[in-house]
């Protein structure tokens, strides 16, 4: 091997990676700092040359099709300890000229990778989240959250931090019984669902994927609810209603740059007087970006994380008060180590489902989204937005203090709510 080496004499400065080829070849990089220690093999000599075709999509598709294997013993968990080396050396990496070059021409494609119109955003829908609901549920909580969760104290069950989400969502909207509540994005209806039980209101979920769809409806059923909580399989953009409260968590991500202040002007509209929203959305500390070529490609397509600036750009232009934003740092990071830890409990099954490659694949994707947030700038923010600035009130006490009245009578309804997801799976 020839050119890869070279790339790694470079890249490489803490921690230390063993590569051995297929031609006989290995050796050590690194080892002037600190960090993870990682055994790699490549089996296949052409990889030696197509990394540069693509540094960061290779590397991938190299360990999905088993030409790239890590023989690390240290935690016998593959994908996690390549990508750790690979973050806390991102700097060096990012440095190489082929790296340079990607990212530049991923920058130029940027507005038309990201351009989601309705049919588009549809296709992009089918690809990652009709992919199965038995998929999810072998990893998720039972509530089938597939957002960060909330981890208060770092002692909490997946359950218990993703109630703890809901519950922080739910007393920064501000909830009054009788209000009408737009969930955008509602997944498999988990907190519209907390909600309507939180508060008493009426909530209309809409989302895209029809596998999420038929269990939401179905929990909707099992728990007596559906005068009152109702989910569509309706684009946010065709909704025309206004609501009291708009929430969408985890939804964002998915709709690109191009519509990003469409979206905001769309919050706006649909949010009657006194109105409040809470968008939920993964972003980064760093300055505007472009989504990853693996993810792009392989994960979610059309998907892009937006930094704050593009964000807060969006908002300026929709005329909405922004009344608060809090950044949640490493909770995504526990969340999707959690998420790993249970996907790879349950790799037999799921790649019995699929195959050997989709469960390397998700083992990258999982592993490489954890590393992203516990080593590199990604985040989550939280924004509550108003139609006017005393739409909420003025200080933030009264968040704990909801949060507290909540927490004290979920005992009476949460249980439930989690059972409605076995309930609606288990009709076919």
């Amino acid at each position: 091997m020839k050119h890869l080496p070279k790339l790694l004499r470079k890249a490489i400065r803490k921690g230390t990676l063993t590569l051995n080829g297929p031609d006989g070849f290995s050796e050590t990089f690194g080892g002037t700092e600190p960090g993870p220690d990682v055994t790699i093999r490549v089996n296949d000599a052409s990889f030696d040359w197509k990394i540069f075709s693509n540094p960061e999509l290779r590397a991938a598709e190299a360990f999905m099709s088993g030409d790239l294997v890590v023989e690390s013993p240290e935690s016998g968990t593959g994908a996690w300890d390549l990508l750790r080396v690979f973050f806390v050396n991102k700097r060096t990496f990012d440095l190489s000229p082929s790296q340079i070059f990607w990212r530049g021409v991923a920058r130029r494609a940027k507005r038309f990778a990201q351009h989601n119109p309705v049919a588009r955003s549809r296709q992009n829908v089918k690809v990652h989240y009709d992919l199965g609901n038995d998929l999810y549920q072998k990893f998720l909580c039972r509530d089938l959250q597939y957002s960060c969760a909330y981890f208060e104290t770092g002692d909490e069950s997946l359950d218990q931090a993703q109630a703890a989400k809901k519950r922080h969502i739910a007393a920064k909207l501000c909830l009054k019984p009788g209000q009408r509540v737009l969930d955008i994005g509602c997944g498999w209806g988990g907190m519209a669902l907390y909600l309507a039980h939180a508060a008493d209101v009426h909530v209309t979920g809409v989302t895209l994927s029809e596998e999420q769809l038929k269990v939401a409806q179905a929990r909707a059923e099992a728990l007596g609810v559906s005068d009152r909580v109702k989910f569509e399989l309706r684009d946010y953009r065709h909704v025309t209603e206004t609501f009291d409260r708009v929430v969408s968590v985890g939804m964002l991500e998915h709709v690109g740059i191009t519509q990003l202040t469409p979206y905001y002007l769309n919050v706006r509209d649909r949010l009657a007087t006194g109105g409040v929203a809470l968008i939920h959305s993964i972003s980064s500390k760093a300055p505007p970006g472009v989504t990853g070529p693996f993810l792009r490609k392989y994960i979610f397509p059309g998907g892009y994380a937006p930094s704050m600036s593009e964000a807060m750009d969006s908002v300026e232009k929709s005329g909405l008060w922004l009344t608060d934003c809090e950044i949640w740092r490493v909770h995504y990071a526990e969340t999707l180590r959690i998420w790993r830890e249970r996907f790879q409990a349950q790799r037999p099954d799921i790649e019995a489902m699929y195959d050997e490659e989709f469960g390397r694949m998700w083992e990258f994707y999982l592993a490489a989204c954890e590393g992203a947030f516990r080593y590199g700038a990604s985040n989550v923010f939280q924004m509550q937005l108003a139609r006017e600035r005393d739409d909420v009130p003025l200080t933030r006490d009264y968040i704990t203090a909801e949060e507290a009245r909540l927490k004290a009578s979920e005992n009476e309804w949460l249980e439930k709510v989690l059972a409605s997801t076995e309930t609606a799976l288990s009709v076919k």
